[in-house]
């Protein structure tokens, strides 16, 4: 009766009658060799790695969450990142304790979303681990552009000294986003924290455009 009112469907294919089906989760899974390093057309300064590509259900589920509203789709996408973030551990990138920054998002966009769904990914990513912190330090100041559309040239200029530091952060950072495109948002993010006086040793995201 329920799904005949508010009829539910898989955030990645559509399938009918469930959230996120069985060959959808299987897609964000994170292998001995995931996440990848990845090489944006901006360097960032530092390593930047990827879960996978921005394609297929991994696509549709940040799609679903970021433009629909689909809060459920919150879990998976933080399991992928938890598992992300454990193997950058075991690999020796990242020691806790540490903090983690979302990138930031424009006010008018996390307001539209009714928050910022990157924040959201990461607090529930990490509500098991003491040791992680997540930290909202970045926003994004007037006159910044949506950067759909935009080259990476153009990218980089909407966003040069257009990001501030909100919040202190100090020690190790990990800065995570939901995705890497040119890097312009990567690099000025970046930026920023080490000019804070925050050592950032990686960025992850969970999908490479």
């Amino acid at each position: 009766m329920l799904d005949l009112v508010l009829p539910l469907e898989c955030g990645g294919c559509g399938t009918p009658s469930t959230t996120w089906c069985d060959a959808c989760a299987a897609t964000l899974k994170v292998h001995t060799d995931e996440p990848h390093l990845v090489t944006p057309r901006i360097d960032p300064g530092v390593p930047v790695f990827a879960l996978g590509h921005y394609a297929g259900p991994r696509r549709q589920a940040i799609v679903a969450l970021k433009e629909h509203g689909r809060r459920d789709l919150v879990v998976p996408l933080a399991r992928a990142l938890a598992l992300g973030i454990h193997q950058l551990m075991s690999w020796g990138i990242l020691d806790t304790p540490f903090t983690i920054v979302p990138a930031p998002t424009r006010t008018l966009a996390a307001r539209r979303r009714g928050g910022d769904p990157v924040t959201r990914i990461a607090q529930k990513a990490t509500e098991q681990h003491p040791k992680m912190t997540v930290v909202q330090a970045l926003k994004t100041r007037a006159l910044v552009r949506d950067s759909v559309g935009l080259t990476s040239a153009d990218r980089e200029r909407n966003l040069f000294g257009r990001i501030k530091i909100s919040k202190p952060v100090s020690g190790d950072v990990l800065l995570v986003d939901d995705i890497v495109t040119t890097g312009a948002t990567a690099r000025e993010a970046v930026r920023m924290l080490q000019k804070a006086g925050a050592n950032v040793t990686a960025v992850l995201t969970l999908a490479q455009a």
